[in-house]
């Protein structure tokens, strides 16, 4: 009787001990805390940024062409700077990179701050972000394994979307009490002070010294290209981009459920910050859930892929705003845990040395693509419904997941990794 009750603790007591494996690192545990603080930072300066330019232009069209400016370079030259990624010093490129952030933020708030904003310094500088993100989200991706190791892959990338989540409810929080008090140049400027903190760390980290070596550096047209060769022979790669591509439409819940509140759920601005509240409320337990899990599985993907469809769809479908917040904490929970699952897995099974190429086409599917689905949904909203342009992303992450349904069969793992093209 003993070992029987004792036997149901042992699971809770595992999810636990994966949860918690990338944090009994040091370094993970300083640059898990200054991420945090950098997310909220950056989602404090995309909510200020968004407001200003609507005040600028009352024209909700401005918008996309600002949500084109911040994710068109990923999608331009994604493959490029996954090429640069893989061949350099992680550590010393973030520095960088985080630098050239907190520079933007600082010069956001002392142009607003002075009163000579203009839209086209807005859109220059919302550019400036988009080009040197395109290289700074690989690059802190792949870094997270240079940290922690491949074993602890899954703990880390489900501890970072605890902190992405958390972060959405701090970072717009804070947004919001700024802009009503002080204006949008105390929000630019508290995102260029949130990066002070991942500064001082990446002054202070060391990745492992068991981190793979990287190979000797090739011409950056070439990596390049090698990058999208290798993305286009492995299956369960080339699987799982257009499902990254589908879900960036499920994060960009600022295109889609504005009308579905308004037009749909005859609701105000109240009843669109209680949905968002919902996704964040649901979105935090997914992410626990993806860092308590084992290393993830190809049908596990599949599975929480289907989850996060019935999830979005059931929402668009709501009758009154209950069903609607339970479909939207429904959302959250199964599209977080889904994509940190998927993230996981895209990871680890990449060669080490294309790690850093296959994370850039991973951000190029999930935001470069938005300029182009963000408006296709925006115009579907717009002309033939809320309901179903909400529907969209939902519908989309389906059919990629039953396009990729053979990639990702159980057996995918016995299958070799596909070589890197050789000189």
């Amino acid at each position: 009787m003993t070992t029987t009750a004792a036997e149901p603790l042992s699971a809770p007591r595992r999810a636990l001990s994966r949860m918690g494996q990338a944090l009994q690192g040091r370094d993970f545990r300083i640059w898990f805390y200054s991420q945090l603080t950098s997310a909220s930072g950056t989602l404090a300066q995309g909510v200020a940024l968004s407001w200003l330019v609507f005040e600028l232009t009352h024209d909700a069209v401005w918008l996309t062409v600002l949500t084109a400016c911040t994710w068109g370079p990923t999608l331009v030259l994604g493959p490029w700077a996954g090429a640069l990624v893989d061949r350099s010093d992680r550590r010393r490129l973030l520095l960088l990179t985080q630098g050239l952030m907190m520079a933007i933020g600082l010069v956001l708030a002392l142009v607003t701050a002075l009163g000579g904003v203009h839209l086209w310094v807005l859109l220059v500088l919302a550019t400036c972000t988009g080009l040197i993100a395109t290289v700074d989200s690989p690059a802190r991706q792949v870094f997270v394994v240079d940290l922690v190791g491949a074993g602890a892959v899954a703990s880390a990338v489900g501890l970072w979307e605890v902190a992405l989540n958390a972060s959405r409810v701090i970072g717009p929080s804070i947004a919001g009490a700024l802009l009503a008090f002080n204006g949008p140049a105390f929000c630019f400027a508290f995102n260029g002070l949130a990066y002070t903190a991942p500064m001082l760390a990446l002054i202070k980290l060391r990745p492992r010294g068991d981190a793979e070596p990287r190979k000797a550096a090739r011409g950056p047209r070439a990596s390049a290209r090698e990058g999208l060769a290798y993305a286009r022979r492995s299956p369960i790669i080339r699987g799982l981009l257009p499902m990254s591509a589908a879900s960036g439409l499920i994060f960009a819940m600022n295109l889609t459920l504005p009308p579905l509140v308004s037009r749909s759920l005859q609701m105000d601005g109240g009843g669109y910050g209680l949905l968002m509240a919902a996704f964040g409320i649901g979105g935090l337990p997914g992410a626990l859930l993806a860092a308590s899990a084992p290393e993830p599985t190809p049908r596990r993907v599949r599975t929480l892929a289907l989850a996060t469809s019935a999830a979005v769809l059931v929402t668009a479908l709501s009758p009154d705003v209950f069903v609607a917040v339970v479909g939207m904490t429904a959302v959250g929970l199964t599209s977080i845990w889904f994509i940190a699952t998927a993230n996981t897995l895209a990871q680890l099974r990449s060669a080490p040395e294309m790690r850093g190429r296959v994370m850039s086409l991973w951000g190029s599917a999930m935001t470069g693509t938005l300029p182009f689905t963000g408006l296709a949904v925006t115009a579907v909203a717009q002309h033939v419904g809320a309901r179903i342009g909400f529907s969209l992303s939902g519908a989309a992450l389906l059919l990629a997941t039953l396009a990729a349904w053979r990639a990702l069969r159980p057996a995918d793992r016995s299958e070799p990794d596909p070589e890197p093209v050789q000189d």
